[in-house]
């Protein structure tokens, strides 16, 4: 029920200050984001019509009527452009605007499991981590970049709209070697949620550190390279790696 009632309202916050609630675990996070990014582009663009409609019946039509009574020569019917041309120009107007893209993309990358608050909240707790605990969390290296807000928010939409016209097929595993280490390559048809290095995966009873995630050519074009582990501890961080269609081995 939280998911639905007071899970959308918490969905604005980064993902930080969620975690930090005492019933994190008790929501669903990804129908609250879908809510909340549906909620924040429809009240954008209601309020993007009611403001539209203010500017139109206040500073167009003063300014309109106010030059035709010192004798300009001006057609009443402009007053829909001249409203429109006045909201353009106020600074409300592009936040807004902004709200109800960003409403959006949050409402996408909430089908790609990826949840996102509202970006001036994100921004807001990087600071707050700036100033107060001294770190330099707004440091953009290349895997802090691909971590964050904005970075998460456009990946999220662009593995949507690569994985769409892709067929649902097994994935394919490689077992190879790196010395006396063994390696394994997992390429697939859809991203795996939660999978960015160095997280630990368990296949079978096997353990292996995921190294690295990248992209490649349909039709499985994330690829996963993982080392296996020499030992593994079993506990809530690791990632099960079980997939629901008998995987297919690629020909070493």
């Amino acid at each position: 029920m939280l998911s639905y009632t007071l899970g959308p309202l918490l969905a604005f916050l980064p993902k930080r200050w969620r975690e930090s609630l005492p019933f994190h675990a008790s929501v669903d996070w990804k129908p609250a984001v879908l809510l909340s990014g549906f909620l924040e582009s429809v009240l954008a663009l209601i309020a993007l019509v009611y403001w539209y409609s203010y500017s139109v019946t206040h500073w167009a039509a003063d300014a309109v009527f106010s030059a035709i009574q010192r004798g300009a020569e001006i057609d009443p019917k402009a007053l829909g452009f001249a409203g429109l041309a006045v909201m353009f120009l106020h600074p409300l107007t592009w936040i807004i605007l902004y709200c109800g893209v960003e409403g959006m993309v949050r409402l996408c990358a909430a089908f790609t499991d990826t949840t996102l608050g509202v970006f001036p909240l994100f921004l807001a707790d990087k600071i707050y981590l700036q100033l107060v605990r001294g770190r330099n969390p707004l440091a953009i290296g290349t895997d802090n970049f691909s971590q964050s807000h904005l970075a998460s928010g456009i990946r999220a939409v662009r593995e949507k709209a690569l994985t769409a016209s892709l067929p649902l097929i097994p994935d394919e595993l490689r077992f190879t070697k790196d010395g006396s280490e063994d390696l394994l390559e997992i390429r697939a048809c859809r991203p795996k949620p939660d999978w960015t290095p160095p997280r630990v995966v368990r296949h079978e009873d096997r353990y292996y550190r995921l190294e690295s995630s990248s992209t490649g050519t349909a039709p499985r074009p994330f690829l996963y390279t993982l080392r296996r582990l020499s030992a593994g501890v079993p506990g809530r961080a690791v990632l099960i790696y079980s997939p629901e269609q008998t995987p297919v081995l690629a020909d070493r």
